[in-house]
């Protein structure tokens, strides 16, 4: 079978695309965080629609959480043998979403799909059911057709990646022994309109919580209190000035420097003439991988003890998360098969990039496993009217499926 066959089969994908999409949407997998269930009834749809295909392979990984009413986080492994077990090709997509946000906003009902003008309309249809999907009817075209890949292909449906992968990546990487140095393990979770970036570093993450306690007065004489609040704007600034320490540049990374943000604030007082006590805000940094988080966090230290000396407040520094994760090599062979697949479906040349958010590829290179995050996108995710254009998935679907077939496709 040549790659003419499996590119002329999924060309003809686009209604059962479509018919993925939709029952994957219809199925909000939202974290217990978000007021959801997890990902359970989803991961069930998605397992029956497998099987009913012909992917009957099939494993569950479940993480046990308390906090949803089936008790478990799923995470579901499809396997699809290949002619030599030397290594796995993975494709790592997650389950959850995010919540809709303001329905206002939407077109029409986030949970059921709509199609129009190419793009498949819906809450997840992008972040991360495009990725999915590609590698679904990757796989499909295999089995449909009759090829056994090259090498054994696994695709991962992880729960949790919208809140930090505790009950996703983290617990797999931890509970199981899933992957090996020599697998190929591709995340279709981010990517550009061209697709031609390849994400292979990560800034390092670290998301600070500060809570000030000062003394609360009344607003006429701040001079009986410690305003807690100013003392936090103040520990803000100084905190967002890191940003001019910590100053190198790289141009792997888009911005190339170091971010220093402070963005949640939580309620202090509710009425104008009350000094407040306490204050809580928190920062988002992201800082360049030639920085540890040790040399961070010792800059943040003298920037708290700096503020509670000159206003006498107490603060108490804690993280909501941290990641710091190394690269993976430009010439790894995740990095260089995926470049030469989309070359030969594409006819592009991709580039290697960092990127300052965070994927579960971070999680797999702490671990030592390299890792790339590649997809063909708008990057409408998390957006009102979030879409997905159906020639970018089929396009995905054909590079994984060239990598799938190695030399023999």
């Amino acid at each position: 079978m040549s790659f003419k066959t499996i590119s002329k089969w999924l060309d003809g994908q686009t209604e059962n695309i479509i018919e993925l999409e939709t029952l994957l949407t219809s199925h909000p997998a939202l974290a217990p965080e978000s007021g959801g269930q997890g990902e359970a009834e989803k991961c069930k749809a998605l397992e029956e629609w497998l099987t009913a295909q012909g992917i009957t392979q099939l494993e569950r990984f479940d993480a046990p959480d308390g906090r949803v009413a089936c008790g478990y986080r799923p995470n579901l492994v499809a396997t699809i043998e290949g002619k030599n077990d030397k290594r796995t090709v993975w494709v790592i997509a997650h389950l959850d979403v995010v919540p809709v946000g303001e329905l206002s906003l939407w077109s029409s009902d986030p949970w059921k799909v709509y199609e129009k003008g190419g793009k498949i309309f819906g809450r997840g249809v992008e972040d991360n059911q495009q990725g999915l999907c590609s590698g679904v009817f990757a796989a499909l075209a295999f089995v449909k057709n009759g090829i056994v890949p090259e090498n054994t292909v696994k695709l991962l449906f992880a729960a949790d990646e919208e809140v930090g992968s505790a009950y996703g990546i983290q617990y797999l990487l931890k509970k199981h022994k899933l992957f090996r140095k020599q697998d190929i393990i591709i995340i279709p979770d981010g990517g550009d309109s061209k697709g031609e970036t390849i994400e292979v570093a990560e800034k390092n993450l670290l998301w600070m919580k500060l809570v000030i306690r000062g003394k609360q007065a009344h607003g006429s004489m701040p001079n009986l209190g410690n305003n807690a609040y100013l003392a936090g704007c103040v520990l803000a600034l100084k905190l967002n000035a890191l940003e001019k320490v910590f100053k190198k540049r790289d141009k792997l990374f888009e911005p190339p420097y170091s971010t220093f943000q402070p963005t949640k604030k939580e309620a202090n007082v509710p009425n104008v003439n009350t000094i407040p006590g306490e204050d809580v805000f928190y920062m988002d940094c992201r800082i360049l991988p030639c920085y540890t988080l040790a040399e961070v966090r010792a800059e943040a230290r003298k920037a708290i003890a700096e503020i509670e000396e000159k206003y006498g407040v107490k603060i108490k520094y804690s993280e909501e998360q941290a990641v710091e994760s190394p690269a993976t090599p430009v010439d790894a062979p995740v990095v260089t098969e995926l470049t030469a697949a989309i070359k030969k479906v594409t006819g592009k040349k991709a580039r290697p990039i960092g990127i300052g958010g965070g994927t579960v590829g971070g999680y797999l290179r702490i671990k030592g496993y390299n890792a790339a995050v590649w997809s063909t996108l708008d990057e409408t995710a998390h957006q009102p009217n979030e879409y997905c254009k159906i020639k970018n998935l089929v396009q995905d679907a054909k590079v994984l499926a060239a990598i799938f077939g190695g030399k023999d496709l």
